[in-house]
């Protein structure tokens, strides 16, 4: 790691640059959340100074990013929903959730899991990415048109009779679980039916109506509604910081085009003073923690989240990881992955208990840090003291800036976070999987089942589902490979040392070459061994060189075939055993139980040598 303060100019014009361009996206994120744009903030603040002082890649810039803010969306929605739609009554267990995430992160980085990061394929990476990409596009189409479901009479009013039952359930389970649900109590239970107003059904309507509009299904539902009564207004703020923000990069990458259309559009729309819809107000001074998130900790209430949270927390470290490498990329440096895990799980940990969204390493950040002169982890904490400046100095301001341009923000960042490398490379993928009459890419089935799953189901069960489907198919392909590859050779292709095998001996002596691991996905395939050996074969020489694995399906499949062969009297030798098969095959007796050690050989010239002077006499050269 370099001295903190080798760098101090770079750094700080490093840090304050990637400062800046955080600014409208830390915002836009918290605002698409559901917790304000102050959440994105105090997220963008925190993850950024405690991941830069605690991780493990000196140029990282970490804050809110596209995927977690797409999954934390899911989990706040579902947390709001249980909780009636009261924000304040759910946000302890929001946060509690968050937290969660970011011990387990810490937790990941402690055990060493950084470095299998990696092996997570890429088309399921590819497939979610897409999807976060469209799951953006498609949820802000309401905001940039000015569609707000909660503020619309005639939808809202279509779930008043529904609001009226809700609120009645909720009484009287709520009177059940008091014990005074009876009959001589009944009169307490009429008197809250007073509860029953029209105050409260409307509020409970606007609850149902948002769920009804919220997500990429609860968006398609209500868009033609939404187009009819579409805010033209709204719509020109959000084309327009659209425009600038593309249209920008085109004269310089300089300066940041989101913030200028952050500036702009917000000048116009001041200027003028137009009737747009502002975002959340942004509380003034300095963050404070939410002790609810201890104060009223009931585990049961974070108990069905907890595979969420360590889907965030996975996600984190995949995210976060991959702008490592690229950082090292343009640094000609060599991160630390599981200390950069440490840092992100203590940097999302203390924004939770601030009320912060969660977050990861940011790539387009981190570039512009590098591009700045950013060179140590100075830079990351001084980006995120230039938003807390920005926060203590510029909250009222930032308040004012139009709902509209955060979403026309955000419709880029969908736009941009899309793989098209991946998608670009469907046409030319190998085409491995028959279903039918029809042969597909095993990659791009898993690519479109995650991105399809994760657009119209959910997103953690989505990259579940992705992983547990690309590891069969892998499992399946490698099974194929080795069987095909460990058939018995023939003479003319024969492994180079075999070249000299006497002809004589080839009906008496059968070689069984294994090409690879011996696991469950290939044990079907080896059973048909004992198929392949003719009945004048007297010895079997099984030839173990590249057979690196062995798992507990491959060591039983093989000594069921040792004991069929031993029954049928074949002497049975092995050349080229590895340390991890014989250690697993001494550990159940096969060695030297069924195999005895003068039955096992390091090169096949000396087993080639014992077969000479040990097979039958009417055989022998």
């Amino acid at each position: 790691m370099k001295n903190l303060f080798s760098n101090i100019k770079g750094d700080l014009f490093g840090g304050i640059t990637a400062g800046i361009v955080a600014l409208p996206l830390a915002l836009a994120f918290g605002v698409s959340s559901g917790l304000g744009p102050s959440a994105g903030l105090y997220g963008a603040i925190f993850i950024a100074f405690f991941a830069s002082l605690f991780g493990g890649t000196d140029t990282q810039i970490s804050g809110p990013t596209a995927p977690m803010t797409a999954v934390s969306i899911v989990v706040i929605a579902a947390i709001i929903a249980t909780n009636d739609g009261n924000l304040q009554q759910a946000l302890p267990i929001i946060l509690s959730v968050f937290l969660l995430a970011g011990l387990m992160q810490i937790g990941l980085g402690a055990l060493g899991f950084g470095k299998y990061i990696k092996y997570i394929p890429y088309p399921v990476v590819s497939g979610f990415m897409t999807a976060i990409g469209v799951i953006i596009l498609i949820t802000q189409i309401l905001p940039s048109i000015g569609y707000y479901a909660k503020d619309d009479v005639s939808f809202v009013n279509q779930f008043k009779p529904q609001a009226n039952e809700i609120i009645l359930q909720n009484i009287l389970k709520d009177e059940a679980g008091k014990d005074v649900l009876a009959i001589e109590d009944f009169q307490n239970t009429i008197q809250r039916a007073d509860e029953i107003n029209e105050k409260n059904i409307l509020k409970e309507s606007k609850t149902l109506a948002g769920k009804e509009s919220s997500g990429v299904l609860g968006t398609l539902k209500v868009l033609p509604q939404a187009i009819k009564k579409i805010n033209f207004l709204e719509f020109l703020l959000a084309l327009g910081t659209i425009l600038i923000i593309f249209g920008f990069k085109r004269i310089t990458k300089s300066i940041p085009s989101t913030l200028v259309a952050l500036v702009v559009m917000t000048s116009i729309a001041l200027i003028f003073d137009l009737k747009y819809i502002p975002i959340q107000e942004i509380p003034g001074g300095f963050p404070t923690p939410n002790l609810e998130i201890f104060t009223t900790f009931n585990f049961s209430t974070v108990t069905p989240y907890i595979f969420t949270a360590f889907t965030l927390a996975l996600l984190g470290a995949i995210d976060s990881l991959l702008t490592s490498v690229i950082a090292d990329n343009m640094t000609k440096t060599k991160h630390l992955p599981n200390k950069e895990l440490v840092g992100q799980g203590i940097g999302n940990t203390v924004a939770a208990i601030f009320g912060g969204i969660p977050g990861a390493g940011a790539t387009i950040r981190t570039v512009v840090n590098i591009n700045s002169g950013g060179k140590t982890k100075l830079s990351g904490m001084v980006a995120a003291l230039m938003l807390l400046i920005i926060l203590l100095g510029l909250g009222p301001i930032a308040s004012k800036i139009p709902a509209a341009v955060l979403a026309g923000v955000l419709i880029t960042v969908g736009i941009g976070v899309m793989d098209y490398k991946g998608l670009k490379a469907i046409p030319n993928l190998p085409k491995d999987v028959k279903i039918g009459p029809i042969r597909l890419s095993s990659e791009v089935i898993i690519m479109f089942t995650v991105m399809i799953l994760s657009i119209f189901w959910d997103l953690v069960y989505a990259v579940g589902l992705g992983l547990i489907i690309a590891s069969l198919i892998f499992m399946k392909k490698i099974g194929d490979v080795t069987s095909k590859e460990s058939d018995i050779i023939p003479l003319e292709e024969a492994w180079d040392d075999e070249t000299e095998f006497p002809e004589s001996l080839i009906n008496d002596v059968f070689i069984k070459h294994i090409n690879g691991p011996l696991f469950f996905g290939f044990t079907s395939n080896f059973q048909a061994l004992s198929k392949q050996i003719p009945e004048t074969a007297e010895m079997v020489i099984i030839r173990m060189d590249k057979m690196r694995y062995i798992d507990q399906s491959g060591l039983f499949a093989l000594e069921d075939i040792l004991i069929d062969l031993k029954k049928n009297g074949k002497q049975i030798l092995f050349v080229g055993v590895l340390e991890q098969p014989q250690y697993m095959m001494e550990r159940i007796g096969i060695i030297p139980d069924l195999i005895p050690n003068n039955h096992i050989f390091e090169t096949f010239s000396e087993c080639l040598e014992w077969v000479k002077n040990n097979i039958s006499k009417q055989h022998k050269l």
